[in-house]
């Protein structure tokens, strides 16, 4: 394999460079209100040199949105090889989501009429990756419902979609901006909320009731 040349090498760290800064400043201020000005002073390139690697704002944004796709399917990837369930792989793919997105790294998903969801679908590279993603994580959450590990009283795309939603779940930015809590706290709270709802749980009397019956045969209490 033919080694880059040292040319080559510099543009592919400005691009790096160029795609990390429209991360953040989409998860900070979304794609509307994110400019080229911005990215350009942020990476510390002039605008004429940032449109030689991007030619608009809409390819600038479907770059950082394939870029995320590729570090969150790599990540897939080696949760396949663990020796996990189904259900642990979907948690630590939520989690994951979380980590990011409260490191600043993670883009809002557009709206439904925005500019930037129509230059995302007729980016191939894009929807290929989410094709492989969703397809990744939906073959995780079906096996998680057949063995009961999820409800599997819910359409599967319900639990793909939410676990989409949670990646830019505003709550996540606004329990930081509160000071309140460190990052693995929220992470945890919001993991909690996600996988085991808001209800609270059974009172301790009904508890101990339902397990001492389970522990007898037919169900009937010890003597």
């Amino acid at each position: 394999m033919t080694r880059p040349s040292f040319r080559q090498q510099v543009l592919r760290a400005r691009e790096d460079a160029i795609l990390a800064s429209v991360n953040r400043l989409l998860a900070e201020k979304g794609f509307d209100s994110m400019t080229i000005d911005e990215v350009a002073a942020d990476v510390g390139i002039a605008k004429a040199s940032l449109y030689k690697h991007f030619a608009s704002k809409e390819e600038l944004a479907a770059a950082a949105m394939v870029q995320v796709l590729d570090r969150a399917l790599a990540f897939l990837a080696v949760q396949a090889d663990a020796n996990a369930s189904a259900l642990e792989r979907v948690r630590a793919a939520a989690r994951w989501t979380m980590q990011v997105q409260l490191a600043g790294e993670m883009p809002s998903l557009p709206a439904q009429n925005s500019a930037l969801r129509s230059a995302l679908v007729a980016d191939r590279a894009y929807t290929d990756k989410l094709m492989e993603l969703s397809e990744v994580l939906g073959g995780w959450i079906v096996e998680a419902q057949k063995s009961g590990q999820l409800n599997p009283k819910l359409p599967s795309e319900v639990i793909l979609y939410t676990l989409f939603g949670r990646a830019c779940d505003p709550v996540l930015g606004l329990l930081k901006s509160s000071g309140n809590y460190p990052d693995e706290r929220i992470v945890e709270m919001m993991m909690s909320t996600c996988f085991d709802g808001l209800a609270g749980g059974t009172a301790p009397g009904r508890a101990r009731t339902a397990v001492v019956r389970a522990s007898t045969p037919l169900g009937r209490p010890s003597p």
